[in-house]
């Protein structure tokens, strides 16, 4: 059963090597090859990742031990890391992590969401009822990146 929870210092590895996995392993199929190691280079920073998901809601989503998604709230309604593991694409986890999201935005009585989705994550946050504003292009590390802010009201 899918357990949802929130982010703890032991799980910052864990969802760290699951972001730079996911990037490279389904992100490919939207960016280059020299876009996702922009996006996520090899030498990810595990301090600095805890020190991120301590400051927002992190819901981390773990599976028989196994952390299979997380996904990150800001206090002001901006969801960050939105990430889901390659073999547990489209079977509901990302699903689950955003109903929480939502619940803790209303429950922070916020008036909406918003976030910069990838090209892969679109269709879900459409799906999530969110909408697009704009695409937009931003760089990471020199290389530049088609994504999409998106909102939706609560």
């Amino acid at each position: 059963m899918l357990k949802i929870r929130l982010f703890e210092r032991q799980d910052t590895e864990q969802i760290a090597q699951l972001f730079h996995d996911t990037v490279h392993q389904v992100n490919i199929l939207d960016y280059s090859k020299q876009q996702v190691e922009a996006w996520a280079p090899q030498n990810i920073h595990f301090r600095n990742w805890a020190e991120t998901c301590l400051n927002s809601f992190t819901y981390v989503a773990q599976y028989k031990g196994l952390i299979v998604g997380f996904a990150q709230l800001e206090p002001k309604g901006h969801i960050d890391c939105f990430y889901c593991h390659k073999n547990y694409q489209r079977c509901g986890v990302g699903s689950q992590l955003y109903q929480i999201i939502e619940i803790k935005a209303v429950e922070l009585k916020l008036k909406g969401l918003f976030t910069e989705a990838s090209i892969t994550a679109k269709p879900f946050f459409e799906r999530m009822g969110f909408l697009v504003i704009q695409e937009q292009q931003v760089t990471c590390r020199g290389e530049t990146f088609i994504n999409y802010a998106m909102k939706k009201l609560l």
